[in-house]
């Protein structure tokens, strides 16, 4: 017979575990001496304690394996393995796209404190994203908290997704009329999660050339590189003919320091011919 710290230094296992084990009538002692209360193992429980160990290696719920030991048989550890297998390569598809995302925010965080691309105009090709808006009248210099909050509520997502990819369109009228104090949406760029809208909309942003700039602040400094995007656009002869996207790459969420919080405007580029109007005179 053995003691639980004997069993507990034979199979490297944790005391807190074997009793727990036997709270939940897992892998109970062989005996139990009334008096100390000290729990013994026998030898022939060895076999049952390495089968517990090894199928909680796999990943497989305690009560899987609790159910296992009490009606032992060759289908019903198949049939365990089998389902643990297709779980596992569930999760392994879950951390693939973990594993992309992540990639994806370091690539952005890198790519945005560039500081020599700051208060630059380049014309970029953007692939098409996938995004969730909710339409909302935002002021210039209001906190954005309340929004993101409304946005989150409304399609139960969760905080987390949204670090680095929230954005806001400015109406193409209002933007052409130079009047940059009110944002009509704010949304946030989807990467394959699940979503279940209620007041949100579901859209995409299309790929396409856009003009771009970016700069150090946030949304309530954006009026002057709007000036700037509207007088490189006037010199290209190029026309506005859908809503100006402002995407905050670096704020709070990611540091204290207002100095480093970065923002782009992103505007896509349409000739005049491509967008079907007369040539400016």
């Amino acid at each position: 017979m053995f003691l639980i710290g004997e069993i507990s230094k034979l199979f490297q296992i944790d005391i807190r575990t074997l009793r727990y084990y036997d709270d939940i009538n897992l892998f109970k002692p062989a005996h139990v001496d009334e008096k100390t209360g000290y729990r013994y193992y026998s030898i022939e429980q060895f076999e049952q304690l390495n089968t517990i160990l090894y199928l909680k290696a796999l990943n497989i719920p305690l009560k899987n394996v609790k159910y296992f030991l009490e009606n032992r048989d060759i289908d019903r550890i198949l049939q365990l393995l089998e389902e643990q297998q297709r779980e596992t390569q569930r999760r392994i598809q879950e951390f693939m796209q973990i594993e992309k995302k992540i990639a994806s925010r370091i690539y952005q965080i890198m790519d945005a404190t560039q500081k020599e691309e700051l208060e630059k105009i380049k014309e970029v090709s953007i692939p098409e994203r996938r995004i969730v808006r909710l339409k909302q009248k935002i002021q210039k210099n209001d906190s954005l908290e309340m929004s993101i909050r409304l946005l989150e509520n409304s399609t139960r997502m969760k905080s987390t997704i949204f670090l680095g990819k929230v954005g806001l369109l400015l109406d193409v009228d209002k933007v052409k009329e130079r009047s940059f104090e009110e944002y009509d949406s704010i949304f946030v760029i989807m990467e394959n999660e699940s979503l279940e809208m209620e007041e949100a909309q579901a859209t995409t942003l299309p790929a396409g050339q856009y003009a771009t700039i970016r700069f150090t602040g946030t949304h309530a400094d954006a009026s002057f590189y709007y000036e700037k995007l509207l007088d490189y656009f006037k010199r290209k002869g190029y026309e506005m003919t859908e809503d100006a996207i402002e995407i905050t790459l670096i704020d709070y969420g990611l540091t204290n320091d207002r100095s480093k919080f970065v923002t782009e405007i992103q505007i896509r580029v349409k000739t005049s011919r491509e967008a079907g109007l007369p040539p400016e005179q």
